[in-house]
């Protein structure tokens, strides 16, 4: 496939599965036009990089959707001056165009191989990638205005929360009995609550998990 070909699938992408889905925030749009997707996915699944659909990426792992990342930015609003953690960066596709929305991304990721191929697909951005458990965020880099959680959860620890500066946000997946429906909370003092705004298929995220009740 050519340049060409790819540049005609991102424009479908945009007219088909962000603006006919609530994706209206300009800059949000313009960021996802212009990041080349197929570069964040393996090459046997290259023909499928916009797909309305997620992307397996190996080991269990899947790449959003672009309407899911899509609604979650637009809801979140990334600002220019604004510090930003993406959780679950992945190949790094989220992490490339939150880069273009705002000056300072941070990308974690625990798995080595997507490890690999983010540090490849993400040369030359002003993306920072780091190794470590997604549920226990990037410390270091803290406090964050907006933490993007890239795929779904059953919950979101406190050790993130924690990482958020006073009215940071934070946008997520939340799995809610089988059902994956897009959220955003905002920190307020020590308060935090997520209000869910849209379902959604999300990439399930490992380490996310709630605790399971003994059950006779």
């Amino acid at each position: 496939m050519t340049d060409q070909n790819f540049e005609h699938m991102r424009r479908a992408m945009v007219a088909s599965q962000l603006r006919t889905t609530g994706v209206n925030n300009p800059r949000v749009v313009a960021a996802m036009g212009a990041v080349p997707r197929e570069r964040f996915v393996p090459a046997d699944r290259i023909p499928i990089a916009y797909a309305d659909a997620l992307v397996p990426l190996g080991g269990g792992r899947q790449l959003n959707t672009p309407m899911a990342l899509g609604k979650l930015l637009t809801e979140a609003d990334p600002q220019q001056g604004e510090r930003m953690l993406v959780v679950g960066a992945a190949t790094g596709y989220a992490a490339a165009v939150a880069a273009r929305l705002t000056d300072s991304v941070v990308a974690l990721e625990e798995d080595k191989a997507l490890l690999a191929a983010a540090k490849m697909a993400l040369a030359g951005t002003i993306v920072k990638l780091v190794e470590g458990p997604l549920a226990k965020g990037h410390k270091k880099g803290a406090p964050y205005d907006l933490i993007l959680i890239d795929g779904a959860v059953e919950f979101v620890p406190d050790a993130l929360i924690d990482q958020l500066a006073e009215g940071g946000r934070l946008a997520t997946a939340l799995l809610d009995q089988g059902v994956s429906r897009l959220a955003i909370g905002r920190k307020a003092g020590q308060g935090f609550g997520l209000a869910a705004f849209s379902d959604a298929a999300s990439a399930i995220l490992p380490g996310f998990a709630k605790a399971r009740s003994f059950t006779f």
